[in-house]
């Protein structure tokens, strides 16, 4: 969960968010030692007022700033490219649910069960009960088993949206007769919050997405009482 003046981003709670994470501060600390370096090479032209005639024409330092930036190119782009592959892995899901945008909420379809699916509003400011959060909490939310891979299958019925859950390191567009999927583990459980990420209209900012992940018993539990309430 983010939180005022938060710099950094939300705390992991998959694999994958675990590795994006990782791979940030691998990225942010070639770029603030580039950041450094440039900067002192500026100050010191600047500042100094003696040249060095072996700077000024010198094919050792031609060759070594042409191939440094394409050793450091490749050590961002290795560990990219691996969590790319990752992110479209998707290996024998547990649970595949489909997600579909609508205006202005979403709706849920567990399709490993015969009759089970919800259509998800965010709860009206002035209906928040102490301790909920404005424009993020939702009348369903959608509940997921921990430590089991996930399958979602998002879609749109009206305009475009995007179903996107920062601290699980999901996002994808929900396009209308287009059916995308990606698959997440929530390593722990707990309640995420999202909400769409593509402009779709006059109540964007008013369709939240609130995932609660819950030990494996306690989603049959939770299931069977959605299946008897339907």
């Amino acid at each position: 969960m983010a939180h005022p003046s938060q710099l950094g981003f939300q705390d992991a709670a998959s694999p994958v968010m675990e590795e994006l994470l990782h791979f940030h501060d691998h990225a942010l600390m070639i770029v603030f030692l580039i950041s450094t370096l440039v900067l002192y090479i500026i100050v010191a032209m600047v500042s100094t007022k003696l040249t060095n005639k072996y700077i000024l024409d010198s094919q050792e330092i031609e060759i070594i700033w042409t191939i440094l930036p394409a050793i450091i190119l490749i050590l961002i782009a290795l560990p990219s490219l691996r969590i790319l592959y990752l992110m479209d892995e998707i290996n024998d899901p547990h649970l595949t649910i489909k997600a579909v945008g609508h205006q202005w909420y979403w709706s849920y379809e567990y399709t490993d069960y015969e009759d089970l699916g919800f259509d998800s509003y965010m709860i009206p400011t002035q209906d928040l009960t102490p301790g909920q959060f404005r424009l993020l909490e939702a009348d369903h939310r959608m509940v997921i088993p921990v430590e089991s891979p996930i399958r979602i299958l998002i879609s749109a019925e009206d305009v475009l949206h995007s179903w996107a859950v920062p601290s699980l390191g999901v996002k994808m567009d929900a396009v209308p007769g287009r059916l995308n999927q990606t698959a997440f583990i929530a390593s722990r459980p707990g309640v995420f919050y999202g909400q769409c990420s593509e402009i779709c209209g006059a109540n964007h900012s008013f369709m939240p997405i609130v995932v609660e992940a819950v030990p494996l018993e306690h989603f049959e539990n939770w299931s069977s009482l959605m299946l008897e309430d339907a």
